[in-house]
């Protein structure tokens, strides 16, 4: 996940054992885990508007130049007349 084991756990557990106490421990978890599925689901909608109209964003990678740098499609000019 972030690259925290199971020691690293363990002792972020019991620092907030301590700090927060035990009665408030379980209330305090929900909500994180709560605000966490709420921000998953802002950032997943988010994605799927983006989806769904075609877009990407635009993005210049390392060693990209010109005008096309981060497109990945080309598209011909439109003719007048």
């Amino acid at each position: 996940m972030f690259g925290i084991g199971f020691p690293e756990l363990l002792v972020i557990l019991v620092v907030a054992l301590i700090f927060i106490g035990p009665g408030k421990l379980p209330g305090v978890a929900r909500s994180l885990g709560k605000g966490y599925r709420e921000l998953q689901r802002a950032l997943s909608g988010v994605k799927e508007e983006f989806e769904a109209t075609g877009e990407s964003l635009d993005v210049k990678m390392p060693g990209q130049t010109g005008n096309n740098a981060g497109h990945t499609a080309k598209t011909e000019p439109k003719k007048n007349g």
